[in-house]
């Protein structure tokens, strides 16, 4: 079942902005292998969407260099990178470099997963979603482990970490 509805008004940008920075997410760098060569891009906009079956949602900018290694039955690496990863965060935010230059990586389940990482989850892309000026990817999850150690954290447009209570 599938409803939509488009509101005829829209926020301000600048507050939606400021909303949004308020708001603390994961960082994790999201990964495919095309023709044998990694790809990468970082990301705050990733959930759990089901446990029957495990699914996730991930959410790519349509001007995503990533997208176009990315099609129906493409696998995804989500890498929930460490409190000590914020550099891997950095390096694969930035353009104009070979992200994956001296980063350790290994191929598992068909796709990239980065060394000592928090939490590491494989996917299967089984939708496509354009949503604004994104795309949502909806992914089977085909295989999970956790790493330990604490998240890294993105808040107020600076990375941090979580300390449970």
């Amino acid at each position: 079942m599938t409803h939509s509805a488009r509101s005829t008004t829209a926020v301000a940008l600048d507050d939606f902005r400021a909303v949004m920075a308020q708001i603390a997410g994961s960082v994790a760098v999201v990964t495919t292998v095309d023709d044998g060569t990694p790809y990468g891009s970082t990301v705050t906009a990733f959930v759990s969407l089901s446990l029957e079956p495990p699914m996730m949602l991930v959410s790519l900018a349509q001007t995503s260099s990533l997208l176009q290694h990315l099609r129906l039955g493409s696998r995804l690496g989500v890498n929930v990178l460490a409190a000590d990863q914020a550099p891997l965060a950095t390096r694969f935010s930035r353009r104009d470099i070979d992200r994956f230059a001296g980063v350790p990586w290994r191929l598992e389940a068909g796709t990239a997963a980065l060394a000592d990482v928090h939490a590491w989850s494989a996917l299967s892309v089984g939708q496509l979603i354009e949503a604004g000026d994104h795309v949502l990817l909806l992914g089977d999850v085909i295989d999970a482990r956790t790493g330990g150690g604490r998240p890294l954290t993105y808040w107020h447009r600076g990375y941090g970490s979580h300390h449970a209570f």
